[in-house]
């Protein structure tokens, strides 16, 4: 079919479910408990570090949203949707874009956590996106006009884009890429435009002198005699026993070997310069804490190290909701997803399966990465920033999913717009009312918390 008719037939999804069907947000009678099903997530954690994850997100109903992926994914499964699957995110919430290193050394902006990716309705992404941003505005005592207005604009952003992506030869939208040091955003404000070209530039330029041998290394390593070590940092970094983590004798031989193969076969000959020097678990993130997730050190000489983070891929929150990964290794999901995803992946990704049964995948630590703070905001800062998460949810879906349709079922007007706003801002107000349930069961010791200094 060509593009326009791909559009009329998104354009005819609207007769089963309308555009303003996808507005508001009511919980249904049969919603299961958020701190029950929070707690049946914590199946397979490292138990010791739970109460660790459960601070984390008693911060704030801001924080409190980004490790309450698998609660939003309950929900989203039961509103309507369009029926137009994509590689889906899984948890596409605002902190979880931000800027990386490509393999050429360019700084490109994208989708940098793809821990739930999984085909799936579009909308999911969009609203759980979209939801991020309200709850981030009020996070920052902005008005609730503003909130909604950030909100709206994002789906615009997201609309649009992907009408760009419907007009664009199948290649064009595979290269298309957020070049950081070139991002010019369409809102035709220039003082707001430079200020924030001036502030990527310096942000890219501080973290291009933080090189790994110079930065990282003396961060996170101290010399044991002859050899280098990952320092413990309890209760954040520390060394598992066997139990936690077996094939410690054996350097995690058979494990290492299978990441080994997982990788092309010319990154292999880079990878094969480097020998295994130590591994230690790694407490990161909000919604990550309690799985295995470690850091590997290798060496390919002194002064010359490899620092990899191993992640446990669990099953996708999505799943239950959305259908089983087609992979036999979640690891290998996540690889996969990533790859389809993002306009530029690391050089080092590659899956692998322990002793205990548990998938990993595996990436450079650090090159270059960079997450946002976002206290200090404004609202315009906020918009900004929304929309260059919006055009990079976009591109990414246009990648997997067909953008033409996905085009013509959102139209050229400000109904879907309208629409998924309302839900955000409503969600927004669930996501209040779990918190505080959370925060309830805290007081009352039914859940175990730690709050971190």
């Amino acid at each position: 079919m060509t593009a326009d008719e791909r559009a009329a037939k998104g354009r005819a999804l609207r007769d089963t479910v309308s555009r303003a069907s996808q507005a508001g947000w009511k919980p249904p009678e049969d919603r299961r408990d958020p701190v029950q099903l929070l707690g049946d997530s914590n199946e397979g954690r490292i138990m010791e570090l739970i109460p660790i994850r459960f601070g984390r997100m008693s911060a704030s109903p801001f924080a409190f949203y980004r490790g309450a992926a698998a609660l939003m994914a309950a929900d989203l499964a039961t509103t309507p949707t369009s029926g137009i699957r994509v590689q889906a995110c899984g948890d596409a919430h605002l902190m979880n874009f931000g800027g990386f290193a490509t393999p050429e050394r360019n700084v490109i902006f994208d989708i940098n956590d793809l821990d739930e990716t999984l085909p799936a309705p579009f909308e999911w992404d969009l609203k759980r996106l979209a939801a991020s941003v309200v709850i981030a505005a009020k996070h920052l005592e902005l008005p609730n006009s503003d909130a909604a207005g950030v909100a709206m604009d994002l789906v615009r952003e997201y609309r649009e884009r992907m009408h760009d992506y419907a007009g664009m030869r199948a290649l064009d939208v595979w290269y298309d890429r957020i070049d950081l040091q070139k991002y010019k955003d369409r809102t035709g404000d220039p003082a707001a435009v430079e200020a924030a070209r001036k502030r990527i530039a310096d942000r890219i330029e501080v973290e291009r002198r933080k090189t790994v041998p110079d930065h990282l290394y003396p961060k996170l390593v101290a010399q044991e005699g002859s050899a280098p070590r990952i320092r413990d940092e309890l209760p954040l970094i520390f060394h598992p026993t066997e139990q936690q983590a077996p094939g410690i004798e054996s350097g995690y031989a058979e494990a290492i070997a299978s990441y080994r193969e997982s990788l092309p076969e010319h990154v292999r000959t880079l990878f094969d310069r480097f020998y295994f020097v130590d591994l230690a678990i790694k407490v990161v993130g909000v919604g990550s804490v309690g799985t295995m997730c470690a850091v590997g050190l290798f060496m390919a000489a002194d002064n010359d190290p490899l620092f990899l983070q191993v992640k446990e891929a669990r099953a996708s929150v999505l799943e239950p909701y959305a259908g089983k990964s087609q992979h036999p290794n979640h690891g290998q999901r996540v690889i996969a997803g990533q790859r389809i995803m993002q306009s530029a992946s690391d050089v080092f990704l590659g899956w692998t399966r322990g002793k205990n049964g548990r998938d990993f995948y595996l990436r450079q630590l650090r090159d270059m990465k960079m997450s946002v703070v976002i206290e200090d905001w404004d609202t315009g800062m906020l918009r900004q920033y929304a929309r260059m998460c919006a055009h990079a949810l976009a591109r990414a879906h246009a990648r997997s999913g067909d953008a033409a349709m996905m085009a013509g079922y959102m139209g050229s007007g400000q109904t879907f717009d309208d629409a998924v706003a309302e839900f955000a801002t409503e969600y927004s107000s669930q996501n209040r009312r779990d918190y505080r349930e959370f925060v309830r069961a805290i007081r009352e010791g039914r859940i175990e918390a730690t709050i971190e200094d």
